[in-house]
């Protein structure tokens, strides 16, 4: 999850702050890095990490906190929506691709979804409510 209202950086982009090639940071800086700055979206293929954490990192500051509480604008990945609203990852993208769900944000290549849409789709999924379904009695 990324937190709402906070910018993300990769490694690629941290390595380039910190001026050395991206092979060196990952060999020679990646280790203690990680000891102290936890990736966003944990399981992920993408490692995203917290900007302000990041510059307090590199700059040799304390780090700052991640916020705690849950926020509507918060940026939920596609496993994280899945688990939100009680169904497979795979329909997450499903539901993205046939419209069901906003087609999401993209940050360095990590499609996510802000809690409020998810919740919203969830409270009001399609075929739910009037109209929805086939009446009481009705054999088929």
């Amino acid at each position: 999850m990324i937190p709402h209202s906070r910018p993300v950086i990769n490694e690629t982009d941290i390595a380039a702050r910190a001026g050395v090639p991206l092979a060196t940071w990952r060999r020679r800086d990646t280790p203690a890095f990680r000891e102290h700055i936890l990736s966003l979206l944990p399981g992920s293929r993408f490692l995203l990490y917290d900007l302000a954490q990041t510059e307090a990192y590199l700059a040799g500051r304390p780090v700052p906190p991640l916020p705690s509480d849950e926020h509507p604008d918060d940026l939920l990945t596609g496993k994280e929506t899945a688990d939100l609203i009680s169904i497979a990852p795979s329909t997450v993208q499903a539901y993205a691709t046939q419209g069901h769900l906003s087609r999401g944000t993209t940050r360095y290549g990590a499609r996510l979804w802000t809690r409020h849409e998810v919740l919203e789709r969830h409270d009001n999924a399609p075929g739910r409510g009037k109209g929805g379904g086939r009446r009481a009695g009705d054999s088929d």
